[in-house]
């Protein structure tokens, strides 16, 4: 009896995942290009292991050796991997968007589109920080629906930087962001600027 009380609390041996799996997972929710070396230290693994993983994911999503070709696909840019929409099937989600789209901008993209604006160019990360939310899915919907753009991917760290578009411009009916109002009126004591970063003491970019 007592001998089995102990094999009944014994730790339970959990199934091990391949490596491409959790690369795949990962590579799934991520916003920013993954290099090889931020991926092997997310799943505890060398970066030749993690080389050899992703190019397999690259071929089986390809549809290579007879696999199913994916609908979407895994691109290395700007020094690291992300999940992208094939080219070829860009026009059925850019129809899909549009269907999807709302008539007005909720509030939170409106906060999120405010951030962008006074403080481009800006990572989704930096966004996230400001409005203490998650911003993927807000960030998401102003890209398609051209409010915002991608400005450019960080050397450094992969991480791409979004400005508004001229789209918006129209929208606002002015002609550049100089005829944005200025921010730091609207603050609490109107001094700190938006934000509370140094070099904007207007709010403004």
């Amino acid at each position: 009896m007592h001998a089995r009380a102990e094999h009944d609390r014994a730790p339970q041996a959990h199934p091990v995942i391949p490596i491409d799996r959790q690369l795949e997972a990962i590579l799934m929710i991520a916003d920013e290009p993954q290099s090889l070396v931020a991926l092997g230290a997310a799943v505890n693994a060398p970066v030749p292991a993690v080389r050899q993983a992703v190019e397999r994911l690259v071929a089986d999503f390809d549809g290579v050796d007879g696999t199913t070709r994916r609908g979407f696909e895994l691109r290395e840019v700007g020094g690291g991997w992300r999940f992208y929409v094939r080219q070829d099937l860009d026009a059925v989600v850019e129809q899909f968007v549009e269907a999807e789209r709302p008539s007005r901008l909720s509030q939170a993209a409106l906060e999120t589109l405010a951030v962008v604006a006074y403080k481009q160019p800006i990572t989704r990360s930096q966004i996230a920080s400001i409005r203490a939310v998650n911003v993927d899915g807000v960030v998401r919907t102003l890209v398609a629906r051209g409010l915002i753009e991608e400005s450019f991917t960080d050397s450094e760290t992969g991480a791409i930087n979004y400005v508004t578009s001229d789209l918006l411009l129209q929208q606002l009916g002015i002609n550049s962001l100089d005829e944005l109002p200025l921010i730091s009126p609207l603050l609490d004591d109107g001094a700190d600027g938006f934000g509370q970063n140094e070099g904007i003491p207007d709010g403004r970019v």
